[in-house]
């Protein structure tokens, strides 16, 4: 059965695993880098059984030989979809089923924040899911006012400090906190024109 999250955050839906267990990029030289020590998915309502069940289910469905089917049958309709608002792309072949699932809703427009670009073996699949028209995938920084990832071919984000109220003009700036925490009609990480966005510290 798919189970798919739905954040007050967000225009639309999102599909997740559980943060951390599922986040290899997360850790340098055995340690949580500096952006994943504060895991917003790892606070609050995150903590809640009714939260944390349908994200520990998602770590064993995507095994399914169907899954892939089921989650096109379930976003087609969809104009917004993000992939992990918890947890992160943690193994090939869920990338593998990923890439099945974009191709199969060249209607929906997808955004895939990750970290796993750090594991040779993901680049890849992971140009190859980020060369489809309809999804943008958007490497993620680690530390709190450092930079932005820099892979050809990708675009990025970084954190920077909680009150910062503007950045260099070629980076956008995720104005949630100014919108009562939501992205309203902002869609500026689905845009692959937008080579970089930053979210301020949680």
């Amino acid at each position: 059965m798919i189970k798919l999250s739905k954040t007050s955050k967000m225009p639309g839906k999102s599909w997740s695993l559980p943060a951390i267990a599922t986040c290899p990029g997360a850790r340098e030289g055995g340690q949580l880098v500096e952006v994943c020590q504060n895991c917003y998915a790892t606070k609050g309502y995150y903590h809640m059984p009714s939260v944390k069940a349908p994200r520990e289910h998602n770590m064993q469905d995507w095994k399914r030989d169907e899954w892939a089917a089921d989650m096109i049958a379930a976003l087609s309709k969809l104009k917004f979809f993000r992939w992990f608002d918890s947890g992160d792309c943690y193994d090939v072949r869920l990338a593998a089923k990923i890439l099945e699932v974009v191709k199969g809703c060249p209607n929906t427009q997808f955004w895939m924040p990750t970290r796993m670009h750090k594991f040779e073996k993901f680049l890849p699949i992971l140009r190859e899911i980020n060369n489809q028209p309809n999804c943008v995938v958007r490497l993620s920084g680690d530390t709190v006012g450092g930079p932005a990832p820099k892979v050809p071919g990708f675009t990025n984000s970084k954190v920077i400090p909680a009150g910062i109220i503007a950045t260099e003009s070629d980076v956008q700036l995720c104005h949630a906190p100014e919108n009562k925490g939501k992205c309203g009609d902002c869609r500026e990480c689905w845009n692959d024109s937008t080579q970089t966005v930053a979210y301020r510290e949680h």
